[in-house]
């Protein structure tokens, strides 16, 4: 992996962070990783880490053995028309494109590649993805070659490709949802007499040690949950209003909403 060189067509956040988290893991040399964006002058911060920079996304992909292509799903057809003179026989791409099916990718390049699409959400800039990667004609160290670069930003897994979309939902949105119960947890908080950056401190912990605690224990939430609720006790009886006033069920249906419009384009 040391002498592989990566580039990155799409320096935006996440293909700045994808940059970013390949560098401190060590696995490639700065010098053999370039990133491309158009205003090239928005990517100095990373240049001055010894990543390579530029617009020209030909030139940084003419020697790639890895190619990320971090573009908007609309730009992708775009993209690989420009590039596709130059892709090398044997380039691993990897698209972060969301909802662009592997064979239509292929059918752009209009030639036989290794296609991983990868969905990682946004704590990928802190090296903290869940990153869900789908694999197509490739073979098993090309797999094992992808999986080590996105397991220096968090956790990965391959999942059959059919799921992509579900994925997208569960780990991509499913920051946000998180996020929003933080939100609304500290704002409780401040209803019984914290203040904001305290209340915001408390909630966000809490649930990183309750994620923590099921991801190093290997226990179901509720096991967890019957360890804090005793009979007649405060922790049960908040429970029981939250699911009376449809929690549980409101998570689901956002969910839910979230994947049919992934899939009916609406």
């Amino acid at each position: 992996m040391k002498d592989k060189k990566i580039a990155i067509v799409g320096g935006g956040n996440l293909g700045q962070a994808i940059a970013k988290g390949i560098l401190n893991s060590k696995i490639i040399a700065a010098s053999n990783l370039t990133v491309t964006r158009r205003r090239v002058q928005l990517l100095q911060h990373i240049k001055e880490l010894g990543i390579n920079i530029t617009s020209d996304n030909k030139h940084a992909t003419a020697d790639a053995d890895i190619l990320f292509i971090a573009v908007k799903p609309y730009q992708l057809k775009q993209i690989v028309e420009e590039i596709n003179p130059v892709v090398k026989a044997g380039t691993i791409i990897i698209s972060l494109a969301t909802g662009v099916d592997s064979p239509t990718i292929q059918s752009y390049f209009g030639k036989t590649l290794p296609i991983f699409r990868a969905m990682p959400n946004t704590a990928i800039a802190i090296g903290e993805s869940m990153t869900c990667i789908s694999a197509y004609q490739a073979n098993e160290e090309e797999e094992k070659n992808v999986l080590l670069l996105f397991e220096q930003l968090g956790q990965a897994l391959i999942i059959p490709e059919e799921l992509m979309s579900s994925a997208t939902v569960l780990a991509a949105c499913g920051i946000a949802y998180a996020l929003r119960f933080i939100r609304a947890a500290t704002q409780g908080g401040v209803e019984i007499g914290f203040g904001s950056d305290l209340a915001l401190k408390i909630a966000a912990q809490t649930v990183k040690g309750a994620a923590e605690l099921l991801i190093k224990s290997g226990t179901h939430p509720e096991e967890e949950i019957d360890k804090v609720t005793t009979p007649r006790g405060i922790t049960i009886s908040g429970l029981n209003e939250m699911e009376h006033q449809g929690f549980s069920s409101a998570l689901i249906k956002g969910l839910l909403t979230s994947y049919n419009k992934i899939e009916n384009g609406k």
